[in-house]
C-alpha cells in the first residue's frame, strides 16, 4: 500500500492517533454503535485511516475506534463484545498478518457466530478465509491474479475493472483476493471481476455477518496519485459493502 502522506496523517488525527496505549473507556449502553478498526502490524499505514475514514463518512453515525497490540482498545473478546462491527483493513501479506493475529482469531469468530459483524478489505478479504485465516467464509480466497482468466498478473498497485451489482466499475488493486463459495452458500455476490470470479460479497456466519472485497473500494485520492494511476471515485461501493454488513 502506499506510505502515509499529509492527508493520512491528517486523518490519524482526526481519529485520534496516540503515542501511547492507555485506558479509553468503551462506550457506554445505548450511545452511539461501536465500529473498531483494526490497527498494528498486520496491516500497513494509511489501510485502517481509510477504512475507519470510511465507515465514518457513512449515515450510520458510528463511534469509529481503532484496536490492536499498541491501540488504546487492545483486540480482545471484551472489546468485541462491545462492538457493533469490526473491520479487518488491507495491507501486508496473509501469511504474517494470519501469524500476528491467530491468538484473537477465536475470539473475533466467536464475535462473528455471536451476532458480530465483519468487514474485510483486501488483506483482510484473504484473513475471512480458511487457509489461514478466520475462517468466517462458506469456502475459502485465493490470489485474483493466479486464478484463469485474470485480468492482472503482477502484484503492483494497480486498477482492476469490475462489475458492481451489474454496473461496470473501476477500483484500485494490489494483489487482492478472489472468494470461492461453496455452492448453495447463503451468499450475496456484490461484485465479479471480469474472468467471473467473485470480487466482493456477504455472507452468514453463525448469527452474524461478514462483509469481504478484494479490490479497494475505500482508496483515497493520494493512494492513486502516489502510485501514478488515474483517480477513480469508488468510495460509494465501499459503503454499499459495508450498508449490506450493517443494515438490518
Amino acid at each position: 500500500m502506499p506510505p502515509p502522506t499529509g492527508l493520512l496523517d491528517s486523518v490519524r488525527r482526526a481519529f485520534g492517533a496516540r503515542e501511547e496505549p492507555g485506558g479509553a473507556a468503551l462506550p457506554e449502553p445505548g450511545g452511539r454503535r461501536l465500529a473498531l478498526v483494526y490497527r498494528g502490524p498486520a496491516t500497513q499505514p494509511g489501510c485502517p485511516e481509510a477504512v475507519a475514514a470510511l465507515l465514518a463518512s457513512g449515515p450510520w453515525n458510528l463511534d469509529v475506534r481503532y484496536t490492536g497490540p499498541h491501540e488504546d482498545l487492545p483486540l480482545s473478546a471484551e472489546t468485541l463484545a462491545h462492538a457493533y462491527v469490526y473491520a479487518q483493513p488491507g495491507g501486508g501479506s496473509l501469511a504474517p498478518a494470519y501469524r500476528r493475529l491467530k491468538r484473537q482469531a477465536d475470539a473475533i469468530r466467536d464475535y462473528v457466530h455471536g451476532g458480530g459483524r465483519y468487514l474485510g478489505f483486501c488483506l483482510g478479504g484473504y484473513l475471512a478465509g480458511s487457509d489461514p485465516g478466520f475462517e468466517l467464509l462458506p469456502g475459502d480466497t485465493d490470489q485474483y491474479i493466479t486464478s484463469p482468466g485474470a485480468t492482472v498478473d503482477h502484484e503492483r498497485d494497480t486498477l482492476v475493472e469490475t462489475r458492481w451489482r451489474g454496473q461496470p466499475r473501476t477500483l484500485y488493486f494490489q494483489d487482492g483476493p478472489h472468494f470461492i463459495l461453496d455452492e448453495g452458500a447463503d451468499a450475496t455476490v456484490l461484485a465479479t471481476y471480469p474472468n467471473g470470479s467473485v470480487a466482493a460479497a456477504v455472507t452468514r456466519y453463525g448469527n452474524g455477518r461478514v462483509g469481504v472485497v478484494g479490490p479497494h473500494p475505500e482508496a483515497t485520492d493520494d493512494w492513486y496519485l502516489d502510485e501514478g494511476l488515474p483517480v477513480v471515485e469508488a468510495r460509494d461501493l465501499g459503503l454499499d459493502l459495508a450498508a449490506a454488513v450493517l443494515e438490518d
